[in-house]
């Protein structure tokens, strides 16, 4: 089961690439969905067992790496914050992949996406099962790959060709960084395994590197590899580019996979990063940065899948001042509920887009709520959660996110409270902005568009369905076992548990203003988003006009690819161009082929006197030969 739940995918991904040629495109689907759906009955089963039974334990496969000193191996450490991943791993993908059987239906290389589909999975799952940071490292670039394999998967476009490079680029950024703290870590505890690494904290607080603490570095160093997967703030611009790919491709990257990769690493890195307070600090300012960073920029943005990307961006930055507020189970269990609603708002939004002929931009949508009633209702779901109002899933992880930020009682923890409620009123604005633009008003699309509207076929509307029921139902059904009263006996030793610091239960015990502002400045979000767009549909434009500057700032996500194409992009192309110009052009092809074309010169004088007569040959000999003599007899003087 154990094995099953990380391999199976990898085993649908083989058949459907090597063989699906053979397979047809219908038997790639269902064996990929099969596969998926094996996947996720043996996460489940493991969930029970490891986390709800105590039963956690290593599920050796083989030596990874045996280097002299250095050895890794190849195990499967299956704990609570493991079996918690890989339930929600494999159960999301495998709804990704039969909503995809319907969404894909018309695409001309099926086995392929499947394949690429499944690969994602599997590497996401060997990630979360990593006993050792090189195996995790492994998942780590493997989810990367993969991301680039998918992002640019309608390879024929440009802009997917572009978007795919530039999440590899600054997803490599960001792992140069957690190569860095791996080696650190290395040179630090001797070992990559964790159960070395977290028994030998308590030794390593006195080690430094370069003057610092070594634990500090180690975590600072992981957590800015983290910013590159999990796209926070500084290397976020590969995010909303992503939507370059298919929808389900982005519901699996922005949901159950590669951006919640980051979030995963600290809170299985919690035992050494809680010892570094000031690493923590960082976090957390960043983490609150990030989510009211990209909530500004999702107020403005107009496609409708960059604006559910901007959310996205904001939701994790929610995480990470989580954890570094010293909270890690608060910050998974909204990892958990995030991934139910995000991924029921990206395949929402695929159905929007099915229904529209393709068509993204909300300004062109409009009243068609009536023409996708299930996609409507599910689409208000997954919002209702994002905005955390009672009784959806965000509202139980969210708000308690920002009451744990409250409960720190530091600078940062108080930053993060006012940061996390001012984008709390932002999301829920942007939320139904989303809604009212896309389903009311008049219709925007022109009349050949709107005859064509019509709901999803049922293979997409039933994972839709399912992600609704889990967008109400988590928050509420795990609430008290990620951060009740039995999180201690649930989270065990996977994590560094809250009953060392004390914060989550100060949070549990906050006044009653604190615990209902989040929903309080998130209703208020929506009311401001009914009079702007429902009944005052002139106002945006007005006030895009009167702060024009502001506007554009925001939608041009603050001009950071702008600033970066200043910074790098520009530099490194003058650089090319220099060294293609002059020394490529004028040096290499100029000095070498000059020379050559000299030897080209005196081989082919030589040629002349091949004549192929034996007489010239002989006369030839005879000369060399007095020539030899003379020169002979003339040195014997």
């Amino acid at each position: 089961m154990y094995v099953g739940a990380i391999f199976f995918p990898l085993l649908g991904a083989c058949l459907a690439g090597f063989f699906g040629r053979w397979l047809g495109d219908k038997a790639s689907q269902w064996v990929t969905v099969a596969f998926m759906a094996l996947a996720a009955a043996c996460g489940i089963g493991a969930f029970v067992e490891v986390a709800l039974g105590g039963a956690a334990g290593v599920v050796p496969i083989a030596s990874f790496l045996d280097v002299g000193g250095f050895e890794a191996e190849w195990a499967l450490r299956y704990d609570t914050l493991s079996v918690v991943m890989v339930m929600m791993v494999t159960f999301i993908s495998t709804l990704i992949h039969l909503y995809s059987v319907g969404y894909m239906s018309h695409d001309a290389t099926i086995p392929r996406f499947f394949a690429y589909l499944s690969l994602f999975t599997f590497m996401m799952l060997m990630l979360v099962t990593a006993d050792n940071l090189v195996q995790l490292f492994f998942g780590w670039e493997g989810v990367g790959l993969a991301s680039y394999l998918l992002i640019g998967y309608w390879y024929e476009r440009e802009s997917a060709n572009r978007a795919a490079m530039k999440a590899f680029i600054v997803n490599r950024v960001g792992d140069l960084f957690f190569m860095l703290g791996l080696a650190l870590t290395f040179w630090t505890f001797q070992s990559v395994e964790f159960e070395t690494i977290f028994s030998g904290v308590a030794q390593a607080q006195q080690r430094t590197f370069l003057g610092m603490p070594s634990l500090e570095v180690i975590s600072v160093l992981l957590f800015l590899g983290a910013c590159g997967k999990s796209a926070q703030l500084g290397l976020h611009t590969w995010l909303p580019d992503a939507m370059e790919g298919p929808t389900p491709v982005s519901a699996l990257i922005h949901a159950a996979t590669m951006v919640t990769a980051g979030v995963f690493m600290m809170a299985r890195m919690s035992p050494v990063v809680e010892y570094a307070p000031t690493a923590l600090a960082i976090v957390t300012i960043v983490g609150a940065s990030t989510a009211i960073f990209a909530a500004t920029i999702g107020c403005v943005q107009n496609d409708i899948k960059r604006i559910i990307a901007y959310s996205t961006c904001s939701q994790l930055g929610y995480m990470f001042f989580a954890i570094g507020v010293g909270v890690y189970q608060a910050a998974i269990f909204h990892l958990f509920t995030h991934a139910f609603f995000k991924a029921l708002l990206f395949l929402g939004a695929g159905s929007v887009i099915h229904a529209m002929s393709d068509e993204q931009d909300i300004r062109k949508m409009g009243g068609i709520w009536k023409k996708i009633p299930v996609t409507y209702a599910v689409m208000w779901i997954g919002s209702l959660a994002l905005a955390g109002v009672p009784f959806f899933a965000g509202y139980y992880s969210k708000d308690a996110l920002v009451e744990v930020a409250w409960a720190a009682h530091s600078g940062t923890g108080t930053y993060a409270f006012l940061i996390a409620l001012a984008a709390a009123f932002l999301t829920a604005f942007y939320s139904w902005r989303l809604i009212i633009l896309t389903f009311h008003g008049t219709p925007r699309a022109d009349h050949h568009t709107m005859e064509h509207v019509h709901e999803s076929p049922m293979v997409m509307l039933v994972p839709l369905l399912v992600l609704a029921t889990g967008a109400v139902l988590t928050g509420y059904l795990f609430a008290d076992l990620f951060i009740g009263e039995h999180q201690e006996a649930f989270w065990r030793e996977s994590i560094h548990n809250a009953a060392h610091n004390q914060v989550l239960e100060h949070a549990h015990h906050a006044p009653a203003w604190v615990k209902l502002a989040p929903t309080v400045v998130g209703l208020a979000g929506i009311a401001l988003a009914y009079v702007m767009y429902m009944l005052r549909p002139e106002l945006p434009g007005m006030l895009a006009a009167r702060f024009q500057g502001l506007y554009r700032f925001l939608l041009n996500k603050w001009y950071f690819d702008e600033l970066y194409d200043a910074i790098f992009v520009r530099p490194a192309q003058f650089l090319a161009r220099a060294f293609w110009k002059t020394g490529d052009a004028r040096l290499i092809d100029g000095v070498p082929n000059g020379a050559a074309d000299l030897a080209v010169q005196a081989a082919r004088g030589a040629v002349r006197i091949q004549t192929g007569r034996v007489a010239n040959y002989a006369f030839a000999m005879i000369i060399g030969l007095v020539l030899f003599v003379t020169l002979l007899l003339y040195g014997a003087r």
